[in-house]
């Protein structure tokens, strides 16, 4: 292995190690979760968490974070730049050469830096759904779809509401019943 690999390896492994949650000052660890205390308190829980982020701009669980305040403030523009912050940050930390090949099983499964991107896929694809961006919806399912064929991941769902919205079987994404598909990716069409 060359030094240029070894020193992929061991940035890949870091990246790896903080989306768990290793390798945060205990100081960005302190905001994040002073934030959360006064989650009924967002004016005051913001600034914590964009300090939080400002302090460790490339570790994911500031931006985490930040995504999880939008979202469950119903902040979904916010949370969708969050999310594409993160997807930004995994896929420098996976290399250029990450998706040139699909992932095997072992490493979808495994390896936390591409659950990381994939699931960050996912949610950003949610996003788009909801905010009524279906081209970008696409975009993100198509992506996760080649590189999660299997559907390891569960993005094979939102891949049938959005056939389903397209097909007028549903109406809206947001609101309404939705019958719940079989899991996996639908037939792709020809």
């Amino acid at each position: 292995m060359n030094a240029a690999d070894r020193d992929f390896e061991a940035a890949a492994a870091a990246f790896a190690a903080s989306v768990i949650g290793g390798a945060l000052a205990p100081e960005v660890e302190s905001l994040i979760a002073q934030a959360g205390a006064l989650r009924d308190q967002p004016e005051k829980a913001q600034p914590l968490l964009e300090r939080a982020r400002a302090m460790a701009p490339k570790h994911p669980v500031p931006l985490i974070a930040i995504y999880r305040f939008h979202f469950y403030g119903h902040a979904l523009e916010q949370a969708r730049a969050a999310g594409e912050d993160a997807l930004a940050i995994a896929r420098a930390a996976l290399g250029p050469d990450f998706g040139d090949a699909v992932p095997d099983d072992d490493t979808t499964r495994g390896d936390a830096a591409v659950r990381f991107y994939l699931f960050t896929l996912k949610g950003l694809a949610y996003l788009n759904l909801r905010l009524g961006d279906l081209d970008e919806a696409k975009l993100m399912l198509g992506e996760l779809r080649r590189l999660d064929p299997k559907d390891h991941l569960g993005g094979g769902l939102l891949s049938h509401v959005l056939a389903r919205h397209e097909a007028g079987h549903i109406t809206s994404l947001v609101d309404g019943p939705v019958d719940y598909p079989v899991r996996g990716w639908a037939p792709l069409e020809k």
